[in-house]
């Protein structure tokens, strides 16, 4: 973590209003995490984001196990804990090992990854540092997956690393183990 404790503090249930209250239990999820109790505090904005970053998440072509090695990646590229943190359980939920997860860490050079996961890594490492996929790569990363899922890889990438940028900013904590 960046910052030790929150410059936007996530809203606490008391403080809800009405429509944030709709947006926070919509689905009536069992815990509401920080991130979102943090977001929405700009109603307008997460009702917008909210709507794509499903699309990203539950929603995406790429299979769910790719999916989460590019999202970690980028939370460690980004060195953003709290997204790191969120997706190791989701990417456990995806079929990752403990050890997948820190081989994300190392990218692309770390021993044991397929080639296609390889080619993911790379991508996912040029477009964080440039902002975009080389040629070499790109030819790569069209033998391993489609047009949708090549286009969802872009997109998931910029997603986290946007998400990871509020996260790091706003100080968002890891919410307490329970």
């Amino acid at each position: 973590m960046r910052l030790n404790a929150p410059r936007i503090a996530p809203l606490a249930e008391q403080e809800w209003s009405d429509e944030q209250r709709e947006l926070l239990t919509r689905g009536n999820p069992a815990r509401v995490l920080n991130i979102f109790k943090t977001l929405v505090r700009h109603p307008d904005l997460y009702k917008r984001w909210t709507p794509f970053g499903n699309h990203i998440l539950f929603k995406s072509s790429l299979p769910a196990r790719d999916r989460e090695i590019a999202i970690l990646r980028v939370g460690h590229l980004c060195r953003s804990g709290y997204e790191f943190h969120q997706h190791t359980r989701v990417g456990k939920a995806a079929g990752l090992s403990d050890a997948e997860i820190e081989k994300t860490k190392i990218g692309a050079a770390a021993e044991g990854w397929t080639d296609a996961e390889r080619t993911l890594l790379q991508a996912t490492d040029e477009l964080h540092g440039d902002s975009f996929i080389t040629d070499a790569t790109w030819s790569a990363l069209v033998k391993h997956y489609n047009e949708k899922q090549v286009i969802d890889l872009v997109f998931t990438v910029g997603q986290y690393t946007m998400v990871s940028m509020a996260l790091n900013t706003f100080g968002v904590q890891i919410e307490d183990a329970g």
